[in-house]
């Protein structure tokens, strides 16, 4: 008999908003080692809210989340970061003044060799050889599907055990988005745990090995991806079938 594995990441009954106002209504969903797991709806559903509690930017209102067993609800962001939480935001947040290595430095902060962050560096040229011709290079000339992919480098570089990306799609060109959605599938095939949320929501679940459907601060279905690419309302309500 195969052993139990424990989830990596358990949200349970999160409630959470700004000023006190909720806009997430008791979602729960688990995340599992090595998965790649989306949540997926419409635009203002309470995708980035979820997000941002986890990673600690906000605090829940009621509920819980566990890290690895331990309850991370009221951690600060940057210890929930050295647990091995990255969280690459909507909108790439990069730091367009700076070159890309000198982002990628700072996205090492927690790590305080020189030699392994020199090293984690090579590994991710490996995985996106245009910013390696692009290293010294302000951040804010970059194409925007280059800035996507420095913000996910970024994200990586603290070697985090999970990785949560929020709207990688956004503002891209179509065959951008596909090369996006390449690259997040060899991450996580080589090892690399991805919650990912995303309104372009054929395009998550197709890569997703399962999904979680949020609508109005809610999770309405669960699934594997492709129970949810079959659903008839899933279907309806988002890839226009």
């Amino acid at each position: 008999m195969a052993p139990l594995i424990d989830p990596i990441l358990t949200v349970s009954d999160l409630h959470a908003g700004y000023d006190g106002a909720p806009v997430v209504f008791g979602v729960s969903l688990q995340v599992m080692p090595g998965e790649l797991v989306a949540i997926v709806g419409a635009n203002g559903a309470g995708k980035t809210t979820t997000m941002r509690s986890i990673c600690g930017l906000i605090h829940p209102l009621k509920g819980r989340i566990l890290f690895e067993g331990h309850d991370i609800s009221e951690m600060p962001a940057h210890e929930i970061l050295k647990l091995g939480i990255s969280y690459v935001p909507e909108g790439r947040r990069i730091f367009g003044k700076l070159s890309v290595r000198k982002n990628l430095y700072l996205g090492a902060y927690t790590e305080k060799s020189h030699i392994e962050v020199k090293r984690r560096m090579e590994e991710l040229f490996e995985i996106f050889p245009v910013l390696r011709a692009r290293a010294n290079q302000v951040a804010e000339t970059l194409s925007g599907g280059e800035q996507q992919m420095l913000a996910i480098a970024r994200g990586l570089i603290s070697k985090p055990k999970l990785l949560m990306l929020d709207e990688m799609s956004l503002g891209l060109m179509p065959t951008m988005v596909e090369k996006m959605m390449a690259t997040i599938t060899s991450i996580n095939r080589a090892g690399a745990t991805v919650l990912l949320v995303e309104q372009m929501v054929q395009e998550a679940l197709e890569i997703a090995h399962r999904g979680y459907v949020i609508q109005n601060g809610k999770i309405i279905q669960q699934g594997s991806a492709s129970q949810l690419m079959d659903s008839e309302e899933v279907r309806k309500a988002y890839l226009g079938m």
